[in-house]
């Protein structure tokens, strides 16, 4: 097949959920710059930034010349909430641009997140959970809910991160709000994956082949709910947050433990997955639904640390990002493989 025509294959079968190959590379961005690596910061920025361009163009040309293949993916309950990746990537982009000072451009970017968080919030339940014929809907439930969770309080974090700058002044209160209703949504959004996760789990067999990378999606919620409620503690006096500051970050920190929690039960299952069942590791993209929420628990862990004077928890945080930069290094690397043997290469 010539190279078009693997490109075009390509395009037509890209998951909805690539965007957290931004997301991951994103936070793994915010997080070295947090911890004073500057040069790999900006490293990754520019590999954020790129991908970020290259999805949004593959998935407009996927929209306008296959979309009948899109119209299956928001129909497919295992497919659909990935959409969701791009508000999450979206914002991720955004907080990084904010922390180099293109504000402008941050909420930009958080004003197209957020239509689309609230327009695909109410889409993609539809057509890919409530219209379908087929009873029961829990046995549908999987990992990619959650993602559903990280868009909601990814616009709470870029939210909270514009509004103590002095050039939102006027849109102080507004900010506010945005960011506690977000948060506010995204934890009720959290307790009713939980619930429909656990449920199918449950109530129906669960074999080696089910257990895939977007379960850690659930510690990548957890912790990203704790990131959004350490940036909203620490945002500047609004009648929203005087209402709820104590209650967001009590909040927030029993959200870091129970994703500190799930870190060893997530390592368990992989291992029951690959080494007691013997189901092959290789590349899918899937595996950036590992990397970013170990990215995302070590900048919530430094700036929860930080937001609620809890050092130890900034430590873990420092030590944590390492070990996710390692991930990214491995799964990019193995990207890279595979886009060189079934697009690239001449055969």
């Amino acid at each position: 097949m010539p190279l078009t025509g693997r490109v075009r294959q390509a395009v037509r079968a890209l998951t909805p959920g690539y965007f957290a190959l931004v997301m991951a590379t994103g936070i793994l961005s915010i997080g070295m710059h947090r911890v004073g690596v500057v040069a790999l910061s900006e490293l990754l920025f520019v590999v954020c930034a790129a991908t970020f361009a290259v999805l949004v163009v593959l998935t407009g040309w996927r929209l306008v010349s296959f979309r009948d293949a899109v119209v299956d993916d928001f129909i497919d309950p295992g497919r659909a909430f990935g959409f969701f990746t791009f508000i999450a990537g979206t914002n991720v982009l955004g907080v990084r641009l904010s922390i180099g000072g293109y504000h402008t451009t941050t909420a930009t970017l958080l004003i197209v997140s957020g239509v689309t968080w609230l327009v695909l919030g109410y889409v993609i339940p539809w057509t890919a959970v409530l219209s379908r014929t087929q009873r029961p809907v829990v046995a549908t439930a999987n990992g990619t809910w959650f993602i559903w969770v990280v868009a909601s309080q990814s616009v709470a974090v870029s939210a909270a991160t514009l509004e103590p700058l002095s050039a939102f002044d006027g849109l102080r209160g507004v900010l506010a709000v945005v960011a506690v209703f977000s948060w506010s949504v995204g934890v009720f959004l959290y307790a009713s994956a939980a619930v429909f996760v656990a449920a199918r789990m449950m109530l129906y067999e669960l074999r080696p082949v089910d257990l895939t990378p977007p379960y850690w999606v659930a510690m990548g919620a957890a912790a990203i709910t704790a990131l959004a409620g350490a940036r909203i503690a620490e945002m500047d006096v609004a009648p929203m947050v005087v209402a709820t500051r104590g209650l967001v970050a009590g909040m927030s920190v029993a959200f870091w433990s129970f994703a500190t929690w799930l870190i060893p039960v997530l390592i368990a299952a992989g291992w029951w997955r690959h080494r007691v069942h013997r189901v092959p590791l290789t590349y899918q993209a899937t595996l950036w639904s590992v990397v970013f929420p170990l990215g995302m628990y070590a900048v919530a862990s430094l700036d929860l640390g930080e937001a609620v004077a809890l050092p130890l928890v900034g430590i873990i945080g420092a030590v944590e990002l390492w070990l996710a930069f390692g991930a990214w290094a491995l799964v990019f690397a193995a990207m890279s493989v595979h886009l060189w043997r079934t697009i690239i290469r001449v055969t």
